[in-house]
């Protein structure tokens, strides 16, 4: 029997296409057991769903009761008869088969829709003019075709409901952006040849390391794989569209680390496309840190790091399931004596507006009595949920105050002023776990991880178990500690590369 497209499918080909791969013919006894995080989604999912579907005040034809065949027929039975509103329904067209959450009359035809417990737009949790989510409508647009494929469909223009209570059109048609003229209904069209083709084994896809590997449960597999292969995305920053593009010209770390990368250079460009000069330079350098024995972190020019009696380094977590910001941790330290260290933390101790008000504002009046002090944070999340806090809570802060503290010299973005900018490391990626990791340093959890503590957090609100708030702080405390570590090891980096042997 044919495998059919699903949405799912298309849902992680977006993202990795060879998790589609792996999920077809992969042997099922490798899979790594399913990350915590990942079944808190799904159960996050299933309870908002059931939540907006138990708060709808109008009628809908449920189907949520019946077996996958049952539901095609009374799908079908239900357009046919022109209900208003059908929940859970089965649509099937060719080798298409889709499972939209709802499928709403419009019109002489129907368009489906998705209810998803995260925003419905790429950026919207951050107060950003949101975009269209791709992993998403690819999905709508495979409910879509399907209703084009029946004679059912009402347009290209699927909506979703998101855990703001909006509904988002996604218009399939319409250009994603001014500079962007590519439809969505092209990149659908794009994805479905793709999960045709690795339906029919007629492609072949490789593994790529990247972020959303964390959460996969082909990880430890596909991490063994690339290993085996040397594989080029092993190289921070050397995702899988630039190692595509190198394939022609170079295969592997190894290779890399010891071509003349010359004879690819033309100017400020190379031969190879997406792939600049200064860009491959740079590869090439970090490929022979990994492939030296012994080599050893560097500057790449002078940092000069604030030279302040009080140091904070501060480090926030969040749960963007319920879209608040629960904790602010700081570790106090005076003198750059690692004895005076203190661990101050402002938590809410419930996922409410005005806990997470109390705490955002307690750790604002801590920021600002501890000044003049030099402030650490690694990436720019903390200064982005603080500017979205400053504009939840204007009466808390106002806007360029937030910015000034930010802004101030004395303030520091360990990764991006001078990790990724400044200086080049022997590891496989530059995340503050891997180069704590690799400088001695351990957390005392044995699952760290922003997303497990999210989890944590879901659980802590349910039972207000004390040992999970304890994990919670003490992991986030670790998190500081950690830009603790990273800044003084900074400090005595020498400026260009010195091997050991």
């Amino acid at each position: 029997m044919k495998k059919e497209i699903t949405a799912s499918m298309l849902y992680n080909l977006v993202s990795c296409p060879h998790r589609v791969t792996m999920d077809l013919f992969g042997d099922p006894a490798k899979k790594d057991p399913i990350n915590s995080f990942v079944q808190l989604l799904w159960d996050r999912g299933n309870i908002f769903e059931r939540e907006v579907i138990e708060s709808l005040d109008i009628p809908f034809t449920n189907l949520h009761a019946y077996s996958e065949r049952e539901k095609e027929r009374l799908t079908m039975e239900a357009m046919e008869r022109g209900d208003t509103l059908i929940y859970a329904g089965r649509i099937r067209a060719d080798d298409l088969l889709g499972e939209p959450d709802l499928l709403r009359r419009q019109g002489n035809g129907y368009v489906a829709g998705d209810i998803k417990s995260g925003a419905g737009e790429e950026g919207a949790n951050d107060g950003e003019n949101g975009r269209p989510k791709k992993h998403y409508a690819v999905q709508l647009a495979l409910y879509t075709d399907i209703l084009e494929k029946t004679g059912f469909s009402a347009g290209r223009v699927p909506f979703v409901w998101d855990v703001h209570g909006d509904e988002v059109v996604y218009d399939l048609d319409a250009p994603q952006g001014v500079r962007n003229r590519v439809s969505l209904w092209s990149v659908y069209q794009t994805a479905l040849g793709l999960a045709r083709k690795l339906v029919e084994k007629s492609e072949k896809t490789k593994p790529a390391l990247a972020g959303q590997c964390k959460l996969c449960h082909w990880r430890s597999a596909c991490v063994k794989h690339l290993e085996k292969l040397d594989d080029l995305t092993l190289i921070p920053e050397l995702g899988r569209a630039r190692r595509d593009a190198m394939w022609l010209y170079i295969k592997n770390v190894k290779t890399l680390s010891e071509s003349n990368i010359e004879e690819f250079i033309q100017g400020k460009k190379t031969v190879i496309p997406g792939v600049g000069s200064g860009k491959l330079h740079q590869f090439q350098e970090r490929a022979r840190l990994l492939k030296t024995r012994g080599a050893r972190p560097y500057l790449k020019e002078a940092v000069a790091l604030p030279s302040l009696e009080k140091e904070l380094f501060f480090d926030i977590e969040t749960d963007p399931m319920r879209d608040v910001c629960y904790l602010h941790g700081f570790v106090e330290r005076m003198g750059g004596d690692n004895g005076t260290e203190r661990y101050v933390a402002f938590y809410a101790d419930n996922p409410t507006l005005e806990e997470e008000e109390k705490a955002f504002a307690d750790a604002w009046e801590y920021v600002k009595a501890s000044m003049p002090c030099a402030i650490y944070y690694y990436s720019h999340y903390e200064r982005t949920i603080w500017g979205k806090l400053q504009g939840r809570y204007p009466h808390v802060a106002e806007e360029g105050e937030i910015a000034e503290v930010f802004n101030a010299a004395e303030t520091v973005d360990l990764y991006t002023d001078i990790v990724r900018k400044k200086s080049e490391w022997p590891t496989r990626d530059h995340s503050i776990k891997t180069l704590a990791y690799y400088l001695g340093f351990t957390w005392r959890d044995k699952d760290p991880s922003g997303a497990a503590s999210i989890e944590w957090y879901h659980r802590w609100v349910e039972t207000k178990d004390e040992e999970i708030k304890k994990r919670i702080l003490e992991y986030n405390e670790d998190d500081c500690i950690a830009m603790r570590v990273l800044r003084d090891a900074i400090e005595q980096l020498n400026i260009g590369p010195e091997l050991v042997f």
